[in-house]
């Protein structure tokens, strides 16, 4: 027995990449357009908000798949891409803590956006602080939450891209999950 039949769509996306091992322009537009949005989003995601650096992690993503056309077959192309957008993540997370200036010791707030009005506010301030108990996550669980519950990836897909067993994402979503209670616990009853 042979390898099974591909869809149509995978089938479209393995004659893309095999265009664009061949430099094909066309075909990186389109596979651009294809995934930009779910690598620009996990990213998004990773860094709680930070357009800037999902933008210079999605770029590299792409960058490393057509510069040097680094996909090279042994798993699904969207596990690959989510494998390598969060270990780029994670590099970029790690370059930023060894950067900072001293403006990062300090909170900087926009004064309007303190005193906004509308019913909004409350619900820009919990997400805010959701958002900011994610962010400090070590990755190791930071991203198996984000692919599994913004991404909505299943367990063996997380498994795949995250490179080990089902047993560890699971173990990790849940420490991450009682680590986001702990950080939030001053919430409780807001949520």
């Amino acid at each position: 027995m042979g390898k099974p039949a591909l869809s149509m769509r995978e089938a479209n996306e393995q004659e893309l990449l095999q265009a664009i091992r061949s430099g094909d322009r066309d075909a990186m537009r389109d596979l651009y357009e294809r995934h930009q949005r779910r690598v620009f989003s996990t990213s998004l995601n990773f860094f709680g908000g930070d357009h800037s650096r999902a933008e210079d992690v999605t770029q590299q993503v792409f960058l490393r798949l057509f510069r040097d056309r680094a996909f090279r077959g042994d798993a699904e192309f969207s596990t690959w891409l989510y494998r390598v957008t969060i270990n780029l993540c994670i590099d970029e997370s790690r370059s930023i803590r060894r950067f900072f200036g001293l403006a990062d010791w300090f909170e900087t707030v926009d004064p309007m956006s303190t005193y906004s009005y509308g019913d909004n506010v409350e619900n820009k301030q919990l997400s805010s602080s959701v958002l900011a108990a994610v962010r400090s996550l070590r990755p190791k669980y930071r991203s198996p939450i984000l692919l599994k519950y913004v991404e909505e990836l299943s367990y063996q897909e997380i498994a795949d891209v995250l490179e080990c067993s089902i047993g560890t994402v699971s173990s990790r979503i849940n420490r991450g999950m009682k680590l986001l209670a702990e950080k939030l616990e001053h919430l409780r009853g807001e949520i």
